[in-house]
């Protein structure tokens, strides 16, 4: 065990002295050393919760004799932070969150981990830390808010942000808005539909990294505490097994979950967190491999916001162990955390609720949920949520308005100086422009609520897994950088065609040389943890990671 460093022999009494003044007993000394990576806090809606999680997976260890160490690390709620300067700091949390596992587990030489976490980076992070460190790892996802309610009908926070929009419209009054505010978020969890914090819940049960069910589990439910039990039992089996991370994050894991993502239509930050974990393996990922899984793989579960399944629905349809049923001709097998193979899972499991999860041979959409688009405006990629965009949309072809930045395109929206067919382009909002690659859920959602049919939105920063609409982020490289999103003028042209898979800039190659020429990036003055994010921070298609 690797805690026989810091316990075993005359040379460690020092050590073991520490480690008793904790209250650890004589026969504890001989048992595994488990880390709980815990990221709760009183701030975040779907970390609130968490202490409740950890005691029970603190008894589950107890019970299969380990000793059970708690740390904590940070967690950002991106709801909170969405639309204002706090945005930039959620992404760079993501490194910093892996930085804090690695430290805490590597420092006091841990033999096994249970990640305890939540929402959009803290999730990805821990993934990170996990096939950094490689010690036996278990995740326990916090599990999903239930849908709020009035007036008849379900609600979830996307519900909130698109009524900003139709309030700007005159459509809602400031009242009415106000009454959805208080119905729609009832209690503790990740918010209600597939957004990215469930999403990267869904793609960290698929990966193997959490036991079956564990994603979609309420975070109310009881079944909640149970899993969480079972995860600390399961943590202290995977040390005496010697199964570690890189054993189940492999090339086949990781398409596996990618194939389970495209599935359900989930967030396309999917794209970003994936290829950092894959980069912390030391597995080759690129956007390609996004568009080939895609293009093989029925989008089956039509979840929010494109469609009308909250989570709950989901977990009440089977869950992830549903969706892999419904793929198991597409799955390749694959070890998991729980001891059985991902399509030993796929093949115990069972579809409650056919109108939820839809079969193989009648999906919702032939082709996967996400797709990679390329062009003269986006040479090095950029993404899609497709499963969100109206079919009408996906050939688009219309003038640019061009805006340095989301607060101006905020303010152009709620002022209705956008008309249909336009293209809205935001620009310096990518991983070093933003920098931090702030998320677009303000304008996507302002533009739903005002009542836009045909509008694009095309950006270099991130949308959130709630977006919905002709939205393309990710653009690569980035205007801060060079590239030719920095160069698009208000009246030019720009084509977006899903089914080609292509994004073009409709400008002569002269033309846009000369405007090189002229072009110089925004100055921005940023101090502490950006400051620093810029000078590291990779581009969107290389998973923004840090180097």
């Amino acid at each position: 065990m690797r805690s026989e460093t810091v316990k075993k022999g005359y040379q460690r009494a020092p050590n073991r002295a520490l480690l008793r003044s904790l209250g650890v007993t004589d026969r504890e000394m001989d048992q595994p050393f488990i880390g709980i990576a815990n990221a709760y806090n009183t701030i975040v809606p779907g970390h609130i919760h968490l202490r409740s999680i950890s005691q029970k997976v603190q008894e589950g260890i107890a019970a299969a004799g380990g000793v059970a160490f708690e740390f904590g690390t940070i967690g950002i709620c991106d709801g909170i932070a969405m639309g204002h300067e706090g945005m930039r700091y959620s992404l760079p949390s993501r490194e910093n969150i892996a930085d804090a596992v690695e430290l805490m587990v590597e420092a006091h030489r841990f033999d096994g981990l249970v990640s305890i976490g939540t929402c959009d980076k803290i999730v990805p992070g821990m993934l990170m830390a996990a096939v950094r460190c490689n010690i036996p790892t278990i995740v326990v996802t916090g599990g999903p808010m239930l849908p709020g309610y009035a007036a008849g009908r379900e609600l979830s926070l996307i519900d909130i942000f698109e009524g900003v929009g139709r309030v700007a419209a005159g459509t809602m009054s400031e009242e009415e808005l106000g009454s959805l505010e208080c119905a729609a978020m009832p209690g503790c969890g990740s918010c209600q539909g597939l957004y990215t914090a469930n999403t990267m819940a869904c793609v960290t049960e698929a990966l193997g990294l959490s036991l079956p069910g564990c994603a979609a589990i309420p975070a109310v439910d009881a079944a909640k505490l149970r899993i969480a039990r079972e995860s600390g039992e399961r943590a202290v089996d995977l040390v005496r097994e010697g199964i570690r991370p890189r054993d189940i994050v492999t090339p086949t894991g990781l398409k596996n979950a990618i194939r389970v993502d495209m599935a359900l239509g989930g967030s396309s930050n999917t794209v970003l967190h994936l290829m950092a974990v894959a980069r912390e393996a030391g597995i080759p990922l690129d956007l390609e491999t996004f568009n080939a899984v895609a293009e093989a793989t029925p989008h089956i579960c039509h979840m929010q916001p494109g469609g009308p399944h909250s989570m709950l629905a989901l977990h009440r349809a089977g869950g992830i162990p549903a969706i892999l049923k419904m793929l198991e001709r597409y799955l390749d097998d694959a070890p998991t955390v729980s001891g059985r193979s991902t399509l030993e899972i796929a093949k115990s499991a069972q579809v409650t609720d056919p109108d939820v999860i839809k079969t193989a041979d009648a999906p919702v959409n032939p082709a996967g949920g996400l797709k990679i688009v390329r062009g003269t405006l986006a040479p090095d990629g950029a993404v899609v949520k497709c499963a969100a965009v109206p079919e009408a949309m996906w050939r688009h072809r219309g003038p640019a308005r061009v805006f340095d930045g989301e607060a101006a395109a905020m303010e152009a929206i709620l002022h209705r100086e956008i008309a249909e067919g336009d293209v809205v382009v935001i620009r310096y909002e990518g991983p070093r422009g933003g920098p931090g690659m702030p998320e677009m859920l303000s304008p996507t959602s302002a533009l739903m609520g005002l009542g836009y049919a045909r509008v694009a939105l095309v950006t270099d920063g991130r949308f959130s897994g709630g977006t919905r609409g002709p939205c393309i982020g990710h653009v690569a490289p980035e205007a801060a950088v060079g590239g030719p999103v920095g160069l698009v003028e208000d009246g030019d042209e720009i084509v977006i065609d899903l089914y080609a898979k292509t994004l073009d800039l409709i400008v002569e190659r002269a033309t846009l040389e000369e405007r090189r020429r002229a072009w110089k990036p925004p100055e921005r003055r940023l101090t502490g943890v950006l400051a620093r994010y810029v000078q590291t921070v990779e581009q969107a298609n290389l998973g923004a990671v840090q180097r």
